[in-house]
């Protein structure tokens, strides 16, 4: 890799996305969404596999080229890497609930790139990041919301 390419590399990070028993309504919105973020140059899909954990807590990882009717993102899945070792997806199962299915998706944030190679040029370097969680917002919204027609009332 060219010192030009590796300047240009965004951080890459990963998600994991339970699906529990019973709560599962794949209607391929999810696929429809990622393939727009891979078009978009938002992300660049690294890897990506599914996990099935069955009652006794026995997992089954798949690749997601492994997987039939996948649409548009069969493109895509047609070129991912195989990043996740099995002792990861070993770590990454221990999260989930039995009977449950997950996406793990392993992505370079695309749009970061270019911003972190200028702060780089600039002298500068990243002593910290974190990420506050969609699903904590969501929370945080709803009990503001829920709080403000309390008084209301």
């Amino acid at each position: 890799m060219t010192d030009e390419i590796q300047e240009d590399v965004g951080p890459v990070d990963f998600v994991i996305i339970e699906f529990p028993e019973g709560q599962q309504n794949f209607s391929g919105e999810v696929i429809d969404e990622l393939v727009k973020l891979v078009d978009a140059g938002t992300i660049r899909l690294v890897d990506a596999i599914i996990l099935i954990k069955d009652d006794e807590g026995d997992v089954d990882a798949m690749e997601l080229s492994d997987v039939e009717g996948l649409g548009p993102l069969e493109a895509i899945a047609a070129g991912l890497a195989d990043f996740l070792a099995a002792d990861d997806v070993a770590d990454l199962a221990a999260a989930m609930d039995p009977g449950s299915v997950a996406g793990v998706l392993v992505y370079e944030n695309l749009w970061a790139g270019p911003f972190a190679a200028a702060a780089r040029r600039a002298g500068g370097r990243l002593i910290a990041d974190g990420r506050i969680h969609s699903q904590a917002i969501a929370e945080a919204l709803e009990a503001e919301a829920a709080l403000e027609a309390e008084e209301g009332a």
